[in-house]
């Protein structure tokens, strides 16, 4: 029995067709959707169409659950297809105009008006306001779980599983895998203050009742001699906790920046976008031993074996 099964429901009918070697799944932490990547052989009863329903095991293990987008036919009857989980359907555009609502009221309003469903879904506390106008879901949604580490300092992940969208709070994806020396093929490290990183905050704030504006600025003077001014700017909506926030993305920002690409290691169905797997590895400037946030990853199976790669991201690899 294959450890690769592929069930494709057309209307009351589920296929299961033969699939060449080498079925792919990619999942990142922030907007995109869960993407299986898979080639099947054409015969004679196999009917299926964009929008059908697909689901994909390993080994028995329940990877992906998502909806046919794509279909491209060669001339040996191999069919290559693109799925996409639920959160392909954040890619849509609308307007939201919210008061006091937390990212989990959020959530649960674009499920229920786009018809998605959910499974399980932190409560993320703060109450929040904004309007916006004609984005995608992805940023709507977004925002407000920016917005809210900002505030809180917890992260989450949006995430499909298996069917259902899970918002998690980050610190509970820790994984008890170890990806060392050993298990990982090969890697590519890099270091950068290039991007994303910024030593000065400025928050304004134009008070209408004062007619003044107000400036929250919070720094690191020492980061500042060593790379220079690197200043965030940003104009407020509201006043509230206005230091507390420059103190906050201060904190997030003031680091260097290093991205790793881990390479081919042995893979574990588990492992998405926003997950924590412990990692060991020497890479020169930096010795690594412990927990590291996924930013994306691409897992590959095949009969033999299922390796995967995956994407570090982190001001200093801690997440």
């Amino acid at each position: 029995m294959s450890k690769c099964e592929i069930l494709i429901q057309y209307g009351n009918t589920i296929y299961q067709p033969a699939v060449e070697e080498g079925v792919v799944w990619e999942a990142q932490r922030r907007k995109a959707a869960g993407k299986l990547t898979f080639t099947v052989l054409k015969d004679a009863a196999l009917n299926f169409t964009e929008g059908n329903a697909v689901r994909f095991t390993y080994g028995g293990e329940k990877v992906f659950y998502g909806f046919v987008f794509s279909k491209q036919r060669s001339n040996n009857d191999e069919i290559k297809v693109i799925c996409y989980d639920q959160l392909r359907y954040f890619k849509n555009k609308d307007t939201y105009v919210y008061e006091n609502k937390t990212a989990t009221q959020l959530l649960r309003m674009v499920a229920n008006d786009f018809r998605l469903k959910l499974a399980r879904v932190a409560d993320t506390k703060i109450a929040l306001s904004a309007s916006e106008d004609n984005k995608e879901l992805f940023d709507i949604v977004g925002n407000a779980l920016d917005e809210t580490t900002t505030i809180s300092g917890q992260s989450y992940v949006l995430y499909d599983e298996f069917g259902g969208l899970v918002l998690e709070n980050i610190s509970n994806m820790k994984l008890d895998i170890l990806i060392d020396a050993e298990t990982a093929q090969t890697y590519d490290y890099r270091s950068s203050i290039d991007s994303g990183t910024y030593n000065k905050i400025k928050l304004v704030y134009d008070n209408s009742e004062t007619g003044k504006r107000e400036v929250f600025i919070a720094q690191d003077s020492v980061n500042q001699n060593n790379w220079g001014i690197l200043q965030y700017f940003e104009s407020l909506n509201s006043n509230v906790n206005g230091k507390a926030k420059a103190d906050t993305l201060l904190k997030l920002y003031n680091r260097k920046a290093r991205s790793l690409s881990i390479k081919d290691c042995a893979g574990d169905v588990r492992v998405r976008g926003g997950s924590l797997v412990p990692i060991m590895l020497n890479l020169g400037d930096v010795a690594l031993g412990n927990y590291m946030l996924v930013e994306n990853v691409k897992h590959t199976f095949k009969e033999s074996e299922h390796t995967m790669t995956v994407q570090i991201n982190g001001g200093d690899f801690s997440a």
